[in-house]
């Protein structure tokens, strides 16, 4: 066919749009040859512009996403995950004069940690981290059969990834002409390169490479180390560190983890597709006994009761349906999409344990809930404090403290037991959690080797290198509320808990103007943006995170699992509810722990040795998130065993395990450290 514009297109076709397999001209001699799908580019497919640029990888609804190869005309090239059209994930890039950098991006920018070995130097082979990004999560890179794209070329194109697999099939889709500025993001090997590594062109490049850290596209940390030394480490950072369960989980690997997820995605289906037209009533005293419990039993040829399914045979129980069923409906949960989000086609994901539990961790694929293994002693304080933790979090909307949606328990048809308990993810949100701490308020073994830490580690009390200080207003309100939730706990004989900190630095490099603009756009916001933006050009971070007035119709309220209940209200604005305003992601609603605007001020640590790390700023503005976790450990008999034990050899007031009092003082001490008050 072809067009009034001059485009012409050859291959398949659908209800009289492009559909299938197909090559297409475009007028202003730009061409793609691959998938398309009602009309759009969708699957495999090669790209090539008229200004010498070109892409063959996976498509999606017009752009590029997933697992693809991108070379510039200049001899740039990336190899790596996309989305939106935009380097997005792990990836590998390859400059024209022979340097690599190996990291991860966010939106078309350098985003996290990642190492770069200039020209000449030793790098270790790719073919292990090839290998390794067809497993990410984030896409694959799969081509049919039927795809006209040539093979060969494919691996001339791909120079950077000799172990590419190719399997031929074509998903990828174009839809009319591309903008002249259509993904052709591609930074010149220069500019590329030019912050940090032409400093030292007298070194040694053979031996010398460098570990690096962006934020949004900005070089905040960077440490000299020796490509011997890093040869044998290098991983792509978006993969989680594989980890060896323990204790009574070892038994779940391979099918039977597969078996375990099909099991729990038709159980919480079944459970909560069954109470849901029961009509709400409130709970009683017997909803949480020993009675308040169902089971089913899932043959795989299905019952009256149950459907056929390709799991193993299995038997399902469901703890306290009614009390859950209410706590769901507290948290303004809508139970169709709690039901998609675990139950749905795209499955759940398995994230490795930031603990020493063992427990196995599932992650729903719309990042809204985790759901954790439990051990039994575990389940019976959860049941155990059940009626109290009702009341507490229907008392206190705002509160910090886990929000539980469901506990169930699986037996296999070899016997095992398992138990879980489904959680709101408290890191569900639109911006890029930099920094995880787990803060306890101890010291003793509370650090983190720094050969074990990656991109998504949790990291412990001795390994925050910041304070954080707040609104007047908003630090009262998590105080009171942490002083609320500790005195709960305290009154249940609870240890161990922690607080749960994520953090999302900002940075110039937000401002890029790939970027989309703010959805909403006030005379206040335009003029916070051009001052961003000198500070921008100026390689310094933007000072103040802008605060305005809450407006409910301007910012999006839908409720989700972490939701933590009434808008904040700030000092700083005149003691009114308050929206946080972003440049590129627009108003976000500032609840207690969520979207919490701060200042992050680095401490500076005298006795630091690493000499070679070379920390670019001192202060960043953040958005902090936040919950207390992990409050399921009762001091027991054998706690008061373990603090007997520990005091003899450490000091008492540094170890972990300590009476509960002893533990929600130090606790509560430890955050007005991390958050301090302004003088």
């Amino acid at each position: 066919m072809t067009s009034p514009d001059g485009s012409v297109y050859s291959g398949a076709w659908r209800m009289n749009v492009r559909h299938g397999l197909g090559r297409k001209e475009y007028c202003n001699s730009d061409l793609y040859d691959g998938s398309w799908k009602e009309g759009l580019q969708e699957g495999h497919g090669s790209y090539s512009w008229t200004n010498g640029n070109r892409y063959i990888g996976n498509w999606k609804n017009g752009k590029m996403c997933g697992r693809g190869v991108m070379r510039w005309a200049n001899g740039d090239l990336f190899d790596g995950f996309w989305s939106n059209g935009f380097r997005h994930g792990s990836g590998v890039y390859k400059y024209v004069d022979g340097c690599l950098y190996y990291g991860a991006w966010s939106h078309g920018l350098k985003d996290g940690k990642g190492v770069f070995y200039p020209a000449g130097s030793k790098h270790p082979s790719l073919k292990k981290w090839c290998r390794s990004l067809q497993h990410d999560d984030t896409g694959k890179f799969v081509l049919s059969r039927s795809s006209s794209i040539n093979v060969e070329e494919l691996r001339s194109l791909s120079t950077v990834t000799p172990s590419l697999s190719v399997k031929t099939s074509v998903t990828g889709t174009v839809s009319e002409p591309p903008p002249s500025d259509f993904t052709c993001h591609g930074p010149s090997s220069k500019s590329a390169r030019s912050s940090g590594s032409g400093q030292r062109e007298g070194q040694d490049k053979n031996r010398v490479v460098y570990e690096r850290e962006y934020m949004q596209g900005v070089l905040i940390r960077e440490t000299i180390t020796s490509s011997v030394d890093r040869s044998h480490k290098i991983r792509p950072p978006n993969l989680p560190k594989q980890v060896k369960s323990r204790n009574f989980m070892t038994f779940l690997k391979g099918e039977h983890n597969y078996y375990l997820m099909l099991n729990l995605q038709l159980g919480i289906r079944y459970t909560v597709g069954k109470i849901t037209p029961v009509p709400r009533r409130e709970v009683r005293a017997s909803d949480f006994g020993k009675k308040a419990r169902t089971m089913v039993y899932f043959p795989r040829d299905g019952s009256n009761f149950t459907p056929p399914h390709k799991s193993i045979d299995f038997s399902w129980k469901d703890y306290c349906p009614m009390v859950f069923r209410n706590l769901r409906a507290m948290f303004k949960l809508d139970p169709a999409d709690y039901m998609m989000s675990i139950c749905g086609d795209d499955g759940l994901t398995e994230i490795c344990s930031p603990g020493k539990s063992g427990s196995i961790f599932y992650l729903s694929h719309d990042d809204r809930f985790v759901i954790k293994t439990l051990k039994k002693s575990e389940l019976e304080v959860l049941l155990k404090m059940l009626p109290k933790y009702y009341r507490h979090v229907g008392d206190h909307e705002n509160t910090l403290i886990t929000k539980f949606f469901g506990v169930h328990r699986i037996k296999l048809k070899l016997g095992k037991k398992v138990r879980f308990v489904v959680m709101g993810n408290m890191f569900c949100t639109e911006l890029k959690i930099h920094r995880r701490y787990d803060l306890k308020g101890s010291t003793q073994g509370r650090i983190t080797e720094k050969t074990k830490i990656q991109e998504k580690t949790t990291l412990k009390d001795l390994d925050l290198a910041y304070e954080f200080h707040m609104d007047k207003l908003l630090r009262e309100a998590l105080f009171k509320q942490i002083y609320l939730d500790c005195a709960f706990l305290e009154s249940l004989h609870i240890i161990d808990y922690s607080l749960l900190l994520g953090v999302h630095f900002r940075a110039p490099g937000q401002l890029n103007d790939t970027l989309e603009p703010p959805n909403v756009m006030s005379d206040q916001e335009s003029v916070s943006s051009v001052d961003v933006g000198m500070a921008q050009e100026l390689s310094i971070p933007p000072k103040g995170l802008l605060l305005v007035t809450h407006e409910p119709n301007s910012v999006n309220t839908a409720p989700g699992p972490h939701i933590r209940g009434s808008t904040l209200r700030a000092f700083s604005v005149g003691e009114q509810e308050v929206d946080l305003i972003l440049p590129g992601t627009a108003r976000l609603r500032v609840q207690l722990g969520v979207n919490m605007p701060a200042q992050a001020h680095h401490k500076l640590d005298e006795d630091k040795e690493e000499s070679a790390t070379i920390e670019l700023f001192e202060v960043y503005d953040v958005v902090v998130y936040m919950g207390i976790i992990d409050i399921l450990q009762e001091y027991n008999a054998k706690k008061k065993v373990e603090h007997k034990c520990k005091s003899l050899r450490y000091d008492p007031m540094t170890i972990s395990v300590t009476e509960p009092k002893v533990y929600s003082k130090r606790f509560v001490d430890f955050l007005q450290k991390v958050f301090p008050e302004e003088g």
